[in-house]
């Protein structure tokens, strides 16, 4: 199996479409656009496929330029520290990609709309979590903004609370 030319990409980037490529490590599917991202900054590398695959597209991945921890990617299970509470949503520090912890920051936000499946208006973010709360999650999407990498997350529950009155927590949904 031979290598094609290696190029320089970084979080974020334009990799190619799914029609064309699948996502192999440090990329990932983009769902909405079914586009391949890369998730990390590193060298890109397309790897031709096997003659007997029965998916003839070719696998590009990413390497990175330094030894680096889990990156998390959508669909994965992460836990984070909850770090700020507001009215419409709850940021948290990723602490663990699966069962690895993370070695580079990573921020998520946790959104009114993803607490709960039913009467959304109705989640109050400030009785729901507290700032330490650990939760576990689901990461829907990877969002590279210009300051920081951030991550949303839904279909969580949170670990360790840090609420004083558990009468006040909102009942979650563990996730599947």
């Amino acid at each position: 199996m031979q290598k094609e030319e290696e190029e320089m990409v970084t979080p974020g980037e334009i990799l190619g479409k799914s029609t064309d490529i699948k996502p192999g490590k440090g990329a990932y599917l983009s769902r909405d656009t079914n586009t391949v991202y890369a998730s990390i900054t590193g060298r890109r590398s397309v790897i031709p496929p096997s003659p007997e695959s029965p998916d003839q597209r070719p696998t590009v991945e990413v390497i990175g330029h330094k030894a680096h921890g889990p990156v998390p990617e959508p669909g994965c299970v992460v836990i984070a520290r909850v770090t700020k509470v507001m009215a419409r949503m709850a940021s948290a520090d990723v602490m663990c990609v699966g069962s690895k912890s993370v070695r580079e920051k990573f921020s998520g936000i946790i959104r009114q709309q993803d607490v709960r499946a039913t009467e959304i208006d109705k989640v109050d973010m400030h009785t729901s979590f507290r700032p330490g709360d650990i939760v576990k999650a689901s990461v829907v999407s990877f969002y590279l903004s210009f300051f920081a990498n951030t991550t949303y997350i839904y279909n969580f529950y949170v670990v360790i609370n840090q609420t004083f009155n558990c009468s006040n927590v909102v009942s979650l949904s563990p996730l599947t």
